[in-house]
Formats: structure tokens, sequence, C-alpha cells
């Protein structure tokens, strides 16, 4: 329950090393037309212009909450704001998207309508680096049992177009630690058991994609955490402790068939995960790679990986293209 005289929404916005967008950011989250609320924001130790940004925005607008911390990652600025938030909703936004004027107007009243619905996302538009929305636009599901079953394939939400209830939020204990770069789809996990999941289906945040975004610097560790995400759900959907619950970091994925107490938890992790990285210049020119030729020598599915080769020559990557295809010819001779 919120506080007597506390706003209806505390917006939670991270910010780290934004500065050429986060400003457009603010004034979009000032400009709602629903002005009921308070945004909440972390500097999480910018080593640009931002904080400079920050401060300006902060002193022409009481409604701005800013803090200024060390950087220790999203995680922990996100549940930083949970705890000091006021509004019985928290909405998340990010540094380098804008939202609609109508967002928080059309979320409030959809929480208002359906009071078992804790989490609302809203359909969005796909702008670039320069702030062009493009052909490509995001599509989500809308209802909750469309959501649910979404999950089993990956995140069915834009993070930052969602908007939460505090109380929901506040009993699965916020975001984990141990799911960094996939702590979103972790908390939709979760959440997906206490409490109803939607989407609406109005384009109302302009979503950024860059090339130095998250999922495309993390791509193998955020594949890798969600494979990981989907066991510990599988876990507490058996009645099991979750193995992962208390943990800080992920564990390497070879101490996985130890940690979850099965046998097959890393293959199964290595199989989900592996084919996802073969179209990834930096998955394949690092970790992922590695992991994708685990995969085949355990006799992992091999279908398209032969262009994986051709793909890799593409790269530059000549000498793990021939390591490819020793390993996928090996593979097939064994296979008889």
């Amino acid at each position: 329950m919120a506080e007597r005289g506390a706003p209806r929404i505390s917006v939670a916005m991270s910010i780290y090393n934004n500065e050429r967008v986060v400003a457009q950011a603010i004034d979009s989250i000032l400009a709602q037309s629903f002005g009921d609320f308070e945004l909440l924001i972390v500097d999480d130790g910018s080593t640009d212009g931002s904080p400079a940004i920050l401060d300006d925005h902060a002193r022409r607008d009481p409604r701005i909450r800013l803090w200024h911390e060390p950087n220790r990652g999203l995680v922990a600025s996100l549940n930083l704001m949970i705890a000091r938030a006021r509004g019985d909703l928290i909405a998340r936004m990010d540094g380098d998207d804008i939202a609609l004027p109508d967002r928080f107007a059309r979320q409030v009243a959809f929480f208002d309508a359906h009071t078992d619905h804790g989490v609302l996302g809203t359909n969005t538009h796909e702008i670039d680096d320069a702030g062009t929305i493009t052909e490509c636009t995001d599509f989500h599901p809308f209802d909750h049992e469309a959501i649910v079953a979404a999950l089993k394939r990956g995140s069915p939400f834009c993070h930052s177009s969602v908007t939460m209830r505090r109380d929901v939020l506040a009993r699965v204990g916020g975001y984990r630690a141990a799911y960094r770069h996939c702590e979103d789809y972790d908390l939709w996990l979760r959440l997906s058991t206490r409490t109803r999941l939607a989407n609406l289906p109005d384009r109302l945040l302009l979503y950024r994609r860059s090339p130095g975004q998250i999922s495309s610097r993390h791509v193998v560790a955020q594949q890798t955490g969600a494979a990981i995400a989907r066991l510990a759900h599988e876990a507490r959907a058996a009645g099991a402790p979750d193995p992962t619950e208390s943990l800080e970091a992920l564990p390497p994925i070879e101490a996985l068939d130890t940690l979850f107490g099965r046998p097959d938890a890393a293959r199964r992790v290595c199989a989900e995960v592996a084919p996802n990285l073969v179209y990834s210049r930096e998955a394949m020119r690092g970790a992922g790679f590695d992991m994708l030729v685990a995969h085949v020598a355990s006799g992992g599915a091999r279908s398209g990986l032969w262009r994986t080769v051709a793909r890799l020559i593409g790269f530059g990557e000549i000498e793990r293209a021939v390591r490819l295809l020793r390993t996928l010819i090996s593979s097939r001779d064994m296979r008889g």
C-alpha cells in the first residue's frame, strides 16, 4: 500500500553513460498525460556527461528523485529504487528509450480495471540509434495464457515498457543478481505463477536498438542465464527448491548437473543456447564458439551448422571455421 500523499507511479530509471539520449528519455516521462508519478533515477557511476544532465533536470522538476551511486550494475540500481519507491505501481524505463505521452494513463486505467493483474507491458515501435522508427517492430503476446506460453521460449515483454504492482514485485524479492543480463526474464518467470500478466496492443514506447546494447554485447551470458532460469522455473513448478535462489552469480555450465541434481542440466543448457549463437559475431568470436563446438562434439543437433562454417569464414575466423568443420566431420563419422 502506498503511503499517504505518495504518487500513484514510481518510475525506475537506471542511467549509465547515456549522455547523448538521456534528456530525451527523461523529457518523455515528464511530458506524460498522467502526471501523478515520481521519477526515480540512479546514476550508476556514469563517466560521461550524464550526471550533469541528470542534476539539471532534478533541479528543474521536483518529481525527480536522483541518486549518484558507484557502478554496481542494473540489478542493484533497480532493487535500490524498488526499496525507495513510494507509488503502488512501479514503471520501468531505460535511459535511451522514449515513452509516448499516454503510456502511464493507459497502464493505470488497465490496472484499475484488472485488479488480478500485476504486470503490464505495451507493444512498441523500434527506433534505430538515430531515433528513426524502423520497419522492424516488436510484437508481444497480449493475454496471460499467451504470455505464459511464450515464456517457454524467451521474454514476452519489452522490459522498458513494463509497469508492475509494487506489492507483487516485493513478494517475489525483486530482481536477482545471479541473472545479470537476463534479470527481467527470470523475474517474469517467477511472477508468472504469482499474478496475471498482460501486454497492451498499443505501441506506447519507442524502443531503441543499438549495436552497444546489452543483448548485443553479452549475448552468451544472456542466453545462458535464460536457459538456467527455465531450469529453475521447472524446479519450482515441481515443488523442488530453486538452487539459484541465493546465488550472487551463476556457476559455469559444467557445474549445473551438480547444482540442479540432474544428469542432463549442462547438456540441456548447451543444446538450448548454442544454436542461437551462430548468427552473433560477438558470440562466435568468444565463448559462444566453444559452447557450440562442445555441443556438436557431445552429439548435439547439427542442422544448419555447415552454413555456420561459411559464416565464420565471413567473420574472418578461419581457424575457428576449420575447427568447427573438423568437429562436424568427426561427429558425423562417430554417428556412422
